[in-house]
């Protein structure tokens, strides 16, 4: 399913006048309508505001959800919302061959979408400060929908989901993104949302807990430590500011930005066109064997139950608890559910290098079991690398050392983000990007891009996983 993005945003040779709007749009950080003062207090009145309180519970505890007396899934009396199965992956040739593990079953496509209106001739963005039972903080800055399908059929029994409307009646709003991407592939099964963002001209009601923010501030919040939560930060990255990359290089005299505002353009000065990358990615995928077969849960190898939580025998990677959660701004007060909980803090990296003035990006043709088509492309580094700690060098992930051992002068990126706070219990990333002068030994499934190239296929769906939707989000703090 393709972006509905008109032509007049896609490329420079359009309607020059939408070109400079949006790229002075990505420029402003206050107007009238949005100061960062303003914001900040805001955001300090909603956070001591927000009542949000988490508990670990046992499994016994969990109220609607049981395991399958067949196949010992956990899943919900509804049979809907979602359910942890088992998954059988076998990859000929990988560090782990055959594996089995829990994995999220959630088949139903959720919604999130970022409302935008002009104020005064700046594009501003409506965002909700967001709690979920899995954010380290509770509240993030979230998208303006931000809905599964059971949210907005009602099956949670709570209150209708705000301005959905804008986003499943195309008359009520002018699309400008529209595409189906994946999530974690790692820890759900071939789950997908839909990204959208829709622009309005006609008034708006603000409800509570929601507040328009400036397009330049939006993109400047993806900075801060747990600021913008993942589904806004993926729904971002697909706005296409390839046609900002001429205005902001006449406005730069530092190199690091001039050589990122040029990456910014589709194929100016890239090493390889992007008819050549998408060969190469599509060769990868067609020699991909990797099978992953869903399974019973209770047949699944190298896991263990206790009354508290689902664990890997080595004590790695992460575990399945259950958890009840008592809320004071959500749809539903309180409720009990299950969580996937990693046991440690992970790393997603973007090595990165100029070549011939113009930024380049070490993107990654990443096998997961629970994509659709199993291989998107990745960052350079993902992965927690407390799991690799006892891993031979031969087997531990490309590059990781490198970004481990960067120094200060070479990250220009660095912050700790949260991952989707409803599923996933206080799950952080460190994200960083990382230049690097000298030109690695490149392995066959890794190849340089331009942002973009990378944006440019954000287009369409499976080819970018989460994790490089999200680092694409924080490269667009830099500038």
């Amino acid at each position: 399913m393709s972006q509905a993005i008109p032509p007049r945003l896609l490329r420079p040779g359009h309607d020059a006048g939408d070109r400079i709007r949006l790229a002075n749009s990505a420029s402003i950080i206050e107007t009238e309508t949005s100061s960062a003062a303003e914001f900040a207090r805001w955001w300090d009145e909603l956070s001591s505001n927000t009542v949000f309180e988490v508990e670990r519970v046992p499994f016994t505890s969990l109220r609607k959800w049981e395991f399958h007396w067949e196949t010992g899934n956990l899943v919900h009396d509804t049979g809907r919302f979602f359910s942890v199965q088992g998954l059988r992956v076998r990859s000929p040739g990988g560090p782990g061959l055959e594996w089995t593990q829990p994995i999220i079953n959630q088949p139903e496509v959720g919604i999130l979408g970022l409302l935008v209106k002009e104020f005064d001739g700046v594009l501003h963005c409506l965002v909700q400060a967001k709690a979920e039972p899995g954010n380290i903080n509770a509240i993030q800055v979230s998208p303006t929908v931000q809905a599964t399908r059971s949210n907005y059929t009602g099956a949670h029994g709570g209150e209708s989901v705000p301005y959905l409307e804008y986003f499943t009646d195309s008359r009520r709003a002018h699309v400008l993104v529209d595409v189906l991407q994946s999530e974690q592939g790692a820890w759900f099964y071939r789950k997908r949302n839909r990204n959208m963002v829709v622009e309005v001209t006609g008034p708006v009601p603000v409800a509570p807990g929601y507040r328009w923010i400036a397009l330049g501030h939006l993109r400047r919040i993806a900075a801060a430590d747990n600021m913008m939560n993942m589904d806004l930060r993926t729904v971002f990255a697909c706005i296409p500011f390839e046609q900002c990359s001429e205005v902001l290089a006449q406005h730069t005299v530092d190199p690091f930005q001039f050589a990122l505002a040029r990456s910014l353009a589709l194929d100016a000065g890239a090493l390889h066109t992007t008819t050549e990358v998408m060969s190469w990615f599509t060769d990868i995928k067609s020699r991909d064997i990797t099978s992953a077969i869903p399974m019973p849960l209770r047949d699944i190898r190298d896991w263990h139950r206790t009354d508290h939580a689902i664990v890997h025998d080595s004590g790695k990677y992460f575990s399945v608890i259950a958890a009840a959660v008592r809320a004071g701004r959500r749809e539903v007060v309180e409720w009990t559910q299950p969580f996937f909980e990693p046991q440690s803090i992970g790393l997603i990296a973007f090595l990165v290098k100029r070549f011939s003035g113009v930024l380049h990006v070490l993107a990654h043709a990443r096998v997961e079991p629970g994509f659709l088509d199993i291989v998107e492309l990745a960052p350079t580094v993902q992965c927690a690398p407390e799991n690799y700690a006892d891993w031979p060098a031969e087997h531990r992930p490309p590059f990781l050392d490198a970004v481990l051992r960067a120094v200060p002068q070479q990250i220009r990126y660095d912050a700790i983000q949260s991952e989707e706070g409803g599923r996933f219990f206080r799950a952080q990333n460190r994200y960083v990007i990382v230049e690097i002068d000298r030109e690695p030994d490149i392995p066959a499934d890794y190849r340089w891009m331009t942002i973009g190239q990378l944006t440019g296929l954000l287009e369409h769906s499976h080819y970018l996983n989460v994790q490089a939707r999200s680092l694409i989000a924080c490269l667009n703090a830099l500038w």
